[in-house]
Parts: structure tokens; sequence; C-alpha cells
């Protein structure tokens, strides 16, 4: 059998151990490996070529993908796809595994459905593969997210300030409210909780009622335009405020140990998936065992409000 691998979307710290697991386990049982460039734009440009076990060594640890990675609109009709096949075949590569978000599994999915063996894998940030518990990458964007707020509280106490902090997540609400609980902010906005511009405003007035120094309010990207909250705050509530939005910086960085270890044990099951003539499946953590169902149900399970909204609640 030959395996092909890719990276496809927003980079996130882990697909490397994970792209690793993939190559040195699929040698491990006598297989070939190759590496396709740039996701799925670099499957139709046949940006591919063969890893042996040196190429993935000293990436363990590194963040990024050294694949690259990309998103290709056009990869949504039938003809392109039909072109990364044919280059799929040309080197007699028998499946895939796609390691990404929702767009990664969709193409991943499309390609399985026209008779390409294909694995997907949850690497992001966002931890938005509701049938996963965890992501690739989620916990070290958390660890960054967690060190900037930190900082920024830091600030705030000192100049008894407001800071209104954007995290990134897309429309998921993970890292807002994971963070929220980490770094005992006071306010999280997140999809789920819903946004009320005056109901945080009122909050802020009760905290200010209360003597307290310095607020924290974390925001999911997407909610609402943090700059003018901060001013909203500040007009309204008697805060001096600030506003911070994170960005890129939370993709970035070393993989935590945990982003390791997930990485390479979802890599090692995709292969052996693939040795037991079992495709369309999408790998997935649950309490911290890996399993796997059909691609088509991981994208079709929808997020559930977590208890963690519970937790912040009783600790403000």
């Amino acid at each position: 059998m030959k395996i092909g691998v890719l990276t496809s979307g927003g980079d996130a710290p882990g697909m490397n151990a994970c792209v690793r697991a993939v190559v040195r386990s699929a040698i491990h049982y006598g297989f070939e490996a190759y590496g396709v460039y740039d996701g799925y734009k670099g499957l139709v440009e046949n940006k591919i070529r063969k890893l042996n076990h040196n190429d993935v060594g000293q990436i363990l640890n590194r963040g990024g993908t050294i694949l690259g990675s990309s998103r290709l609109e056009a990869f949504k009709q039938k003809e392109v796809r039909q072109i990364a096949i044919d280059n799929l075949k040309s080197k007699d590569i028998d499946a895939l595994v796609v390691i990404g978000g929702d767009g990664t599994y969709r193409g991943g999915m499309a390609l399985d459905e026209m008779g390409i063996k294909v694995i997907a894998i949850p690497g992001t940030i966002d931890n938005d593969i509701a049938s996963t518990e965890y992501t690739i990458g989620f916990f070290t964007a958390l660890d960054t997210a967690i060190d900037a707020i930190d900082k920024l509280r830091d600030t705030s106490f000192s100049h008894q300030r407001c800071t209104v902090v954007e995290v990134m997540g897309r429309d998921c609400g993970d890292l807002s409210i994971y963070s929220g609980i980490a770094t005992g902010a006071e306010i999280v906005i997140t999809k789920e909780t819903g946004f009320n511009r005056e109901d945080v405003i009122n909050q802020a007035k009760r905290a200010q009622s209360m003597g307290k120094r310095h607020l924290i309010v974390v925001v999911a990207e997407h909610i609402t335009n943090v700059f003018d909250l901060a001013k909203d705050i500040q007009k309204h509530a008697g805060y001096e405020s600030r506003a911070t939005v994170l960005g890129y910086i939370q993709r970035g960085g070393n993989p935590s140990a945990f982003d390791r270890i997930l990485a390479s044990k979802m890599g090692v099951h995709a292969v052996e998936l693939l040795k037991g003539g079992i495709s369309g499946m999408a790998v997935f953590t649950k309490s911290l065992e890996i399993g796997h169902c059909p691609i088509n149900e991981a994208l079709e399970i929808k997020d559930e409000i977590t208890d963690l909204y519970q937790y912040l609640k009783k600790l403000n």
C-alpha cells in the first residue's frame, strides 16, 4: 500500500507530529508514505513526493506544518477533484490521510466517494469538530491565549482597567470559555452564550459598584467589535478600557505535550484503519481514548453547550 498525507486549512500546532506518526507507522507496517505539499491545492498541482523515516525527523516539536497548507475553493468541483485523483493514481497511491478542519473533512469525503480511500484527522485550534472531544492544536492555542490574558491582567490590575480580549475560534466558543475559566475572566462572550451589549455593560457596572479594581472580558471572534465594546464600557461603566485582538499568534508555537501525544496516537490509528481495509472514517478522541466514525457523521454532529459555562457562572 502507498499512503499519502496532507494538511489543509488553517495550520495547527501538532500537525507535524501527526504527519510524522502517519509516515513512520506506515513504514513500520511495510507501506510507502508520500507527502502532499500545500494541501488540496498541491494535490491538484501534483506536489507529491515520497517520504522516508528521516524526512520526518526533528519535526515532532515544531509548530505549523512542514507540508504546507492552503484552501482551494475550486476543489468542490468534481472535475478538479478528478485531477487530484489522477495525480494520486499516477503514483499508485492507494489511500490518503487528510489532517484539518471541517473543510478538509468535506474534501476528504468527496475523494472517498470517488474511490480514493481516505481517513480524516481533526487538526484545528478552534476545536470545532464536534465528533471529537479535542482537536489537534486546541490545547496549544489555549495555552497561548491564557499566557496572553494573564499578562494583560497584570496591566489591567495595575491601571484599574477593563481589558476586552478577542480570542479566535471562528464559530466555536471553546477557546474563549476555556481561557475565560483558566484566567478568571469576569465576562465571557461567545456564540453559545449570546451577546447583549446592555447586559455586559450592566455586569461591568456591578463589578465597579462592588469595588472590583479591574475587569477581564473575553470575546470570541465574529461576535462584536471589541474596540467599540471597550469604548462603551468605558463610557457607561466607569472603567478605563482597552481592547486587544490576539489574532494569529494563537496558531503558532511549539505544540504542547498533550497535542504531540494526541496527534501521534491519531496518526497511528489512521494508518491502522487503512491497514485493516477501512476508509471514509474520521478519527476522534473521547475520554482520551482514540476511536473513529464515518466522516459524514462527524460533519453532521452538532456542538452542544458545554457544562463549562455552568462552572463559569458559579466562579464569578
